[in-house]
């Protein structure tokens, strides 16, 4: 398990081209093991302008070199205060190549999930930019609601899509386990993106699927649209999936806007998704405040070990 970066209750960073104005973050990071589990495989880094959670697979010290593999490649990238797409996948090539030193002849396959955030801005906005690989996931909390970001690269996920079973169902299906995308498996990474516009109060939760299986979203919606700070909030995620079974290892992350820059008059979010099209072939939703990026390929299926 690796942890780069510490907690804060306050970071500011300048917002260019906008005199005086600054986007001010605070965010708190918890892990643990769990009840079942002897090694803890997932790691994290809290480095602005990048932030993320990698779930490692593997085995034993193999899934940890895998995730710590990611994060220690991201925290190098994050060198400013805004990071683009391409400082993201730059940082997951290079950890692909050392996941594929780490396997060996001994391990069937190593790799890891990797999700994230990363501030940048667009034409004078300030944006998250939400990357993901595998079944890793981002929470978005805003206004007393809870929405998921991002869509897992798994086959469960696929069957949900296809109408085949309802995402309560598999939560608890015998294939929740295998992902179709991930780093490593000596693959390029390919990552989907989303953009979310900064607005004061909104909170991202990142966390390992140690959170999200024993969690439904009604349970982290009251815990993370609570009146609690961002270390309390993590704690108690952590602790309530551990009252739940803690059947894995379970980390988040949770990142707070306590402060943002109003947008600029005339500025539309209709803008930044014109921008963001003529780098992919998916559209803006109808509220323009996500943008779905890079639709899943076909991949070779990958399982993440029960033990």
């Amino acid at each position: 398990m690796t942890a780069i970066g510490e907690n804060t209750t306050g970071h500011s960073v300048a917002l260019p081209g906008r005199d005086g104005e600054v986007i001010e973050l605070a965010w708190a990071a918890e892990t643990d093991t769990g009840h079942r589990r002897q090694h803890n495989e997932d790691s994290y880094v809290v480095s602005p302008p990048l932030f993320a959670v990698a779930d490692g697979m593997g085995g034993h010290s193999a899934g940890d070199l895998a995730s710590d593999a990611v994060v220690t490649r991201i925290a190098e990238a994050a060198t400013g205060d805004f990071a683009e797409e391409d400082v993201i996948e730059r940082a997951l090539r290079k950890a692909t190549k050392d996941i594929t030193r780490v396997a060996d002849e001994a391990h069937l396959g190593v790799g890891t999930t990797a999700t994230g955030a990363s501030l940048r801005v667009i034409d004078g906005q300030p944006f998250w930019s939400v990357f993901n690989v595998g079944d890793s996931r981002v929470y978005l909390a805003e206004g007393g609601e809870l929405s998921q970001v991002t869509v897992d690269h798994s086959v469960v996920q696929e069957l949900v899509d296809a109408g085949m079973i309802t995402a309560e169902a598999a939560e608890h299906h015998p294939d929740s386990n295998i992902i179709t995308r991930a780093v490593g498996f000596n693959a390029d990474a390919v990552p989907d993106y989303w953009l979310l516009p900064l607005r004061t109060g909104m909170r991202l939760l990142l966390c390992s699927d140690g959170l999200s299986k024993e969690l439904d979203s009604a349970r982290i919606r009251e815990i993370l649209c609570g009146d609690g700070t961002v270390a309390q909030v993590a704690e108690e995620l952590v602790l309530r999936a551990l009252d739940a079974g803690g059947r894995d290892n379970v980390t988040v992350v949770v990142i707070e806007v306590v402060a943002a820059p109003q947008p600029e008059p005339g500025a539309e979010s209709a803008n930044v998704a014109d921008d963001a099209q003529a780098d992919s072939d998916e559209e803006a939703d109808e509220e323009g405040d996500t943008i779905p990026r890079r639709p899943a390929s076909g991949a070779e299926h990958q399982e993440e070990p029960n033990t």
